[in-house]
């Protein structure tokens, strides 16, 4: 059976202070009321020795937001999968729309950062989805399909299977927009249907596929509702604890 995840990207937010107060409130919320999906939190590089020694007796994992597509060497100011590996965090997200606009990471360096993670014990979330352009001229299919195939699909089953994938509209992240529901699924039944030609019907029901385009506690109930939408990668409301608890809240009947 897949999972359901709720994960926050913190993106560039929270001084290391700031996190820490977060994280521990986030603890003692949950442990009082316990979640029905798994929580991981992701943050910057900085926080994560400090965020996952508070939540190492806890329901939350801990992810990066990023690795290097590099094991070691003189890379000033990159971070190895093994590094963060090291910290106690479980999660990594790559190919993050952001990650790929503004600072250029193609296919090629994706599929490196991806077995790297993999090598690692990491949990690669992998991002996809189109811009409003691709949206518009209807192009979204072959846009989500080119970014599985070029950079998960030399993977063997096995490992493929480790990961956890996240659609994000490019068009609904930080702007207020969402994808409705029913755009939502489909996204998700498409990428399901692509990984089960790809890799059989039993891996692609097991692959959680997560939504991640301005979810928030006011739409997360219909939205994971979806039959094919496993949960949320989360951006603003996973910055106070509140909301992040509303979207959380999402899988509870």
């Amino acid at each position: 059976m897949r999972k359901n995840i709720v994960a926050g990207n913190w993106k560039m937010n929270k001084t290391l202070q700031e996190g820490i107060e977060l994280v521990k409130e986030l603890k003692d919320v949950l442990a009082a009321d316990k979640p029905n999906c798994d929580v991981v939190v992701c943050t910057p590089f900085i926080h994560l020795a400090s965020v996952a020694t508070i939540l190492e007796v806890s329901n939350i994992g801990v992810g990066a937001e990023n690795c290097a597509d590099k094991v070691s060497g003189a890379y000033t100011g990159e971070v190895s999968a093994a590094m963060v590996a090291s910290t106690g965090a479980k999660y990594v997200i790559l190919g993050h729309s952001e990650r790929r606009a503004y600072y250029g990471e193609t296919a090629e360096i994706l599929k490196e950062k991806v077995n790297l993670a993999l090598a690692n014990d990491l949990t690669p979330i992998f991002c996809i989805g189109e811009v409003l352009a691709e949206r518009e001229a209807e192009k979204q299919n072959e846009v989500v399909y080119a970014q599985l195939a070029e950079s998960l699909f030399d993977l063997p089953a096995e490992e493929f299977s480790k990961l956890v994938l996240a659609y994000e509209p490019v068009w609904a992240i930080g702007t207020g927009k969402t994808a409705t529901s029913q755009q939502a699924q489909d996204m998700h039944a498409y990428i399901r249907s692509v990984v089960a030609e790809k890799y059989g019907k039993e891996v692609a029901d097991n692959t959680s596929i997560l939504y991640g385009g301005s979810c928030n506690p006011s739409n997360a109930k219909e939205l994971f509702g979806c039959p094919d939408v496993d949960g949320g990668l989360i951006g603003g409301a996973a910055l106070k604890v509140a909301d992040f608890k509303g979207v959380i809240d999402g899988f509870k009947a």
